[in-house]
């Protein structure tokens, strides 16, 4: 039995041994992981870092210094070889003629003109000197209608092309003797000019590119760089005062139901019922639109009578031009008017003039600015009415380099190979810009450079980059990929540096977070007057009407929705169109719709925020317990100091934060803000999150399951938010009872020592009062109670409205 026992003691032992080893390693491994997940995470870091670059920028004039620039000193220089075809003369027989301009195996053709013997086409092409392939221009006419025919044709050696260098005058086209077939001259001359350039020549904005071989026309207008304008927008408001002699379907109907609905193209807004419920209705109520210039469009309004829950009778209606419409830079009155409602036949399309009428008082309001963009995202902040502008405080010069690594969006002409036709949209005040289509490059290299006035230093520029869906598919309806955004805060800027950095391009998805490359930037924010920028400060942020008659959060929301519809309306009616997806993109649209990843953001914001006074509490509780006894002194009697010496107070908290400040210079940010991954919980939100996000509104999930687990989670969010918010409820409430007899006897107590303490501090000097409660708070633990105190226990015990709740 003995030697059983002991066998048993020893196989335990083994086992014990055993498990200790496979713990062990079980803690290796841990160790191991968390270590590579460490790595992990920093190698993610790093990868979505800004990085500073060192370009050659204005060929080697200016690399990241603060000297005075020039045109174009914002990007590298680039040379391109222009070929301008302007006309043709002498053709015979009234051909359909087009140039074809061949340059190795890059091939690209101008507009055909129909049935005539002096075409002029006027048309630039361009094509970068490092992608030229051949050393021979083939410059020749075809006749279209009869299956392209050569009429004649023209060649150049590419090496004997003379360069031209901005801002010289432009090079003069010359005529050009064609030869047939045969190689034998013929009578037809064609004009042209061939010099080889840079991006900084006035053609190139218009220039065609030369090596497009594989876009077909419809989509050559999209591969060159463009300018847009947004449309003025303006303010229109339409109060509705009253109306008249209205006819009431029913004589003797009792208490009519009656509303305006008013329509501006497709935006109704209407008013409420009237409370005066006769045929001479009352609603003394405001509707608010966001319109544009020019104001082509109508303001309809229909007086409506509620005759059944869904069921609407027309009682007239009334059209108004907007151009008649009286312009007001101020909140004085508009003068109101008197309209004579018209009422629509069923046989014919005139309106039989009523009796009634409605009083108006309309006008567009110039004193505002129009809010297409997020508040904290905002780009210009200027009034509508250009009265009310002041001069630019500087200038802002962008020049968007390059790109590198995008991912890969199609393709490439059906050889497996991936590819990515990349442009850059960016938008600043009321100015966008689009950088040519750079084909098939997933390192492309734009070298374009633009320019805006600064009217304030805390606005910020966009700028996205998106992939060209339409030049292999021209009349499909596939959208742009969207491959990544750029905010650059003005104020953040040094004025007269130039930054140059590589900034990541991030993409979320519903698959997760992802960097799609890097665009390489220049940036120069220059100031005419430093005195006139530093007053910018002091000013409002908004115009003066947002703050004197300002406008309600819900009627922000809707104006801004209405905003965006109509710039994206006119930028798709530009030529080439800036799509609606782009203009969405830029402008934010959608951003505000509920999201766990932007809630759980905004909550470590805050937490960040009031990390400094948990630092202090925490600071504060270790002088209380006397951890280090000799700082707990010295802050004694710094706290004597400012007892017997209060005036003190004040200058040193000012005197410590100017010395915070001053230390914290050689800290300063020396780049840029850009996209933080981990700011935006982007690299730690779940797959059903991202999935809740990229959700439509309303929703498009038809799972039952799904949509009970993102309600059930709401719920939980919420009650959350809702337990914070009630706390917070009974703690105002609690300190309200304190006066108001709730509770008898806790307000009678809170009253007696409000008494007594008024005659012990009329007695006491009020230093003595500092010194003796400052020495109280910072008392040994040895003298501390570590219950609750008085105070707390009186105000746990106070009543509040939470007895009254269901």
């Amino acid at each position: 039995m003995a030697n059983q026992s002991k066998k048993q003691n020893q196989n335990q032992n083994q086992n014990q041994n055993q498990n200790q080893n496979q713990n062990q390693n079980q803690n290796q491994n841990q160790n191991q992981n968390h270590c590579h997940n460490q790595n992990s995470n920093k190698n993610t870091d790093e990868d979505f870092n800004l990085r500073e670059t060192t370009p050659s920028l204005g060929s080697g004039r200016i690399a990241r210094n603060d000297r005075a620039g020039t045109a174009f000193d914002l990007v590298e220089q680039m040379d391109y070889l222009y070929i301008k075809v302007v006309k043709a003369r002498e053709l015979q027989g009234n051909p359909s003629p087009f140039v074809e301009l061949k340059l190795g195996g890059l091939i690209s053709t101008t507009r055909h003109m129909e049935n005539t013997s002096i075409p002029e086409w006027n048309q630039v092409f361009s094509i970068l000197k490092d992608r030229i392939e051949a050393t021979l221009i083939e410059i020749s006419v075809k006749d279209k209608a009869k299956g392209n025919d050569l009429i004649g044709t023209i060649s150049f050696d590419a090496i004997d092309v003379p360069r031209r260098v901005p801002p010289d005058s432009p090079l003069a086209p010359e005529w050009h003797r064609l030869v047939n077939k045969k190689r034998e001259k013929i009578a037809m001359e064609l004009m042209l000019a061939i010099w080889m350039g840079t991006q900084a020549d006035e053609a190139f904005p218009e220039a065609w590119d030369l090596d497009a071989t594989s876009v077909n026309g419809d989509g050559l207008g999209s591969i060159r760089s463009k300018v847009y304008l947004s449309p003025r927008l303006w303010y229109l408001r339409v109060n509705v005062i009253e109306a008249q002699e209205l006819q009431i379907g029913e004589k003797n109907r009792q208490q009519p139901e009656i509303f305006i609905r008013v329509t501006i193209g497709n935006m109704i807004l209407q008013t409420k019922i009237s409370q005066s419920k006769n045929v001479n209705p009352l609603w003394n109520e405001d509707l608010m639109f966001a319109v544009a210039e020019p104001f082509d469009e109508h303001l309809v309004l229909s007086v409506e009578e509620r005759t059944a829950p869904c069921k609407d009778e027309n009682l007239g209606t009334v059209t108004i031009p907007l151009q008649e419409v009286d312009k007001r830079l101020d909140f004085r009155p508009p003068v109101s008017k008197w309209y004579h409602l018209g009422k629509h036949s069923n046989s014919d399309k005139n309106a039989n003039v009523l009796k009634s009428r409605v009083h108006l008082r309309i006008s567009l309001d110039g004193g505002y600015h129009v809010l297409d963009e997020l508040t904290h995202y905002s780009s210009d902040l200027r009034a509508t009415a250009r009265q009310l502008w002041k001069p630019p405080i500087g200038v802002l010069e962008l020049g968007i380099l390059s790109a590198q690594n995008l991912t890969p969006t199609k393709t490439a002409n059906g050889n497996g190979k991936g590819s990515t036709d990349a442009y850059c949209v960016a938008k600043y005040g009321q100015k966008w810009i689009r950088t040519r289509t750079i084909l098939n490059s997933v390192n492309p290299k734009w070298n374009e450079q633009y320019t805006w006035e600064v009217f304030d230093p805390c606005t910020v520029i966009t700028i996205c980059v998106f992939d060209n869906s339409k030049l292999q598919a021209p009349n499909s309806n596939n959208k742009d990929s969207r491959i990544g955004k750029v905010r650059i805060r003005l104020s953040t800027l040094e004025t007269g540096r130039v930054y140059t950095h590589l900034y990541p391009l991030i993409v979320l998805t519903p698959s997760g977070i992802t960097k799609t490359g890097e665009i390489q930037l220049a940036v120069r924010f220059s100031c005419a007057s430093l005195l006139n920028m530093m007053m910018m400060y002091s000013q409002p942020l908004l115009p003066d009407l947002h703050y004197l008659h300002p406008l309600s959060c819900h009627q922000i929301e809707i104006l801004r929705h209405q905003a965006t519809q109509i710039i994206c309306k006119r930028m798709s009616r530009a030529e080439p169109p800036l799509r609606r997806e782009v203009v969405e993109y830029i402008l934010d649209v959608g951003s505000n719709m509920w999201s766990v990843r932007r809630s759980k953001a905004n909550h470590y914001r805050i937490a960040i925020i009031l990390s400094a006074l948990v630092k202090f509490v925490k600071w504060f509780d270790q002088i209380r317990s006397w951890k280090n006894p000799l700082v707990t002194i010295l802050v004694h009697i710094l706290f004597l100091a400012f007892v017997c010496s209060p005036w003190m107070i004040s200058s040193t908290v000012f005197l410590c934060l100017f010395l915070i400040g001053a230390w914290n210079y050689r800290g300063r940010p020396r780049h840029p803000p850009y996209m933080d991954v981990r700011l935006s919980q982007a690299d730690a939100a779940h797959g059903h999150e991202l999935e809740e996000e990229f959700d439509t509104f309303p929703t498009s999930l038809t799972q039952v399951d799904a949509m009970k687990m993102r309600y059930d989670r709401l719920r939980a969010i919420a009650s959350r938010v809702q337990t914070v918010l009630g706390d917070l409820a009974t703690q105002g409430e609690r300190c309200y009872n304190l006066v108001s007899w709730r509770d008898p006897r806790a307000t009678a107590l809170f009253l007696m020592f409000c008494l007594i303490a008024s005659v012990v501090l009329y007695v006491t000097p009020p230093k003595a009062v500092a010194a003796v409660m400052g020495f109280y708070g910072m008392r040994h633990p040895r003298f501390r109670d570590r219950l609750p105190g008085c105070p707390t226990n009186f105000l746990r015990r106070l009543p509040a409205k939470t007895d009254g709740l269901l």
